[in-house]
């Protein structure tokens, strides 16, 4: 079968895309500036320069965000909510197979629709093991085939077999949906095999959806999954970490709280206490926590999520690595496939699964 490289292949981020964040801030990417420089209020902030070539080429090649135009252009119905979703729901399966070196069959488990991913060999390792994924995109997006992309990432770069949920989004389907579906899929793989043998995790919401539903894995008695990856997990969403107002405009896939992501909060919470640890996970008890492998980076504006979850994880005496990447912004690892970032962060998600999976 033919390999696409992966920088080839047209990935939809499972955290907010790029074409989205260039959509919602009212900006499209420029084949080069005048400055390689933003400019950010009284702040003039070049590229990183300890970051790989890759990386600085590509902020280097695009404006800074506008805060102002993002907080202005957020879906204000249902209906556009709706639009929006369906239009991040679009992936070529095959491609994405092709491009990872996977097989992709659609599925069902327990009336939830998943995606069975299998890389073309799986490690020794891990021949008894499962990858359950989470995907991305604020709660309500990227979910139908844009769900399994991150999954294929994962399952090819580790050698592991992987099971993504899409879960249920709102508007139709607000919280608790979306924790309901994993915590339904998680109890039927435990049927067949041990928790230890499972890895669950995926990035932004992915990551905040993994450790939410572990909270209510442990509240319902069930064993805990093995391992859990963490990518710059959406972890707490009200306006409260650090990050969000240190790193607003400098982000350039979430640019500010203040537009799409406080109104895919609140949509997702749809009126519920957000500081309830099944929305926002860092507010729980990590005490019996499986190992966690966190992500994020020097421009994430959840770079304070993942934090706070690693101090929460670390004081419940949980075994937590941090990984903080300079230069990179939400998810950009996910976006800049075959960069030295995103090469290294999924080397290391698979030698985390490698050494934590029973």
């Amino acid at each position: 079968m033919k390999r696409l490289s992966p920088r080839t292949l047209p990935v939809v981020p499972l955290a907010l895309s790029l074409a989205l964040a260039f959509t919602v801030a009212g900006l499209q990417p420029a084949a080069a500036q005048e400055s390689s420089s933003w400019s950010i209020g009284e702040r003039d902030v070049p590229p990183p320069a300890g970051a790989s070539e890759q990386l600085q080429a590509a902020l280097a090649a695009v404006p800074a965000p506008s805060v102002a135009a993002s907080r202005q252009q957020t879906p204000q119905s249902d209906g556009q909510w709706l639009v929006m979703q369906k239009a991040t729901a679009n992936a070529n399966l095959d491609q994405i197979a092709s491009g990872f070196g996977v097989s992709i069959e659609k599925a069902e488990v327990e009336g939830v629709t998943v995606y069975r991913v299998a890389p073309e060999k799986v490690h020794p390792r891990h021949t008894d093991h499962l990858f359950l994924h989470v995907h991305g995109g604020g709660y309500v997006l990227n979910g139908g085939d844009a769900s399994v992309t991150e999954a294929a990432m994962v399952a090819s770069r580790a050698g592991i077999v992987a099971l993504s949920v899409d879960y249920r989004m709102p508007p139709e389907h607000p919280f608790p949906a979306a924790v309901e579906d994993v915590v339904s899929v998680y109890k039927h793989l435990l049927e067949s095999r041990s928790a230890k043998s499972i890895a669950i995790g995926g990035t932004s919401a992915g990551g905040g959806l993994s450790l939410a539903a572990v909270h209510r894995f442990i509240a319902l008695g069930l064993d805990v999954p093995g391992a859990i990856y963490a990518g710059t997990p959406w972890a707490d969403l009200t306006k409260t970490s650090d990050s969000l107002f240190t790193n607003e405009g400098l982000d350039r896939i979430l640019v500010t709280y203040d537009g799409f992501l406080g109104a895919a909060a609140r949509l997702y919470a749809d009126g519920h206490d957000m500081k309830d640890p099944l929305i926002s996970p860092v507010y729980g008890d990590f005490e019996g926590f499986p190992p966690t492998y966190l992500i994020t980076g020097t421009r994430d504006m959840f770079l304070s999520d993942t934090a706070r979850t690693h101090r929460k994880l670390r004081a419940a005496g949980v075994v937590a690595d941090l990984h903080v990447y300079e230069g990179v912004a939400h998810a950009d690892y996910l976006i800049l496939v075959g960069s030295p970032e995103s090469e290294d962060v999924f080397a290391e998600v698979s030698a985390f699964f490698k050494k934590h999976l029973e």
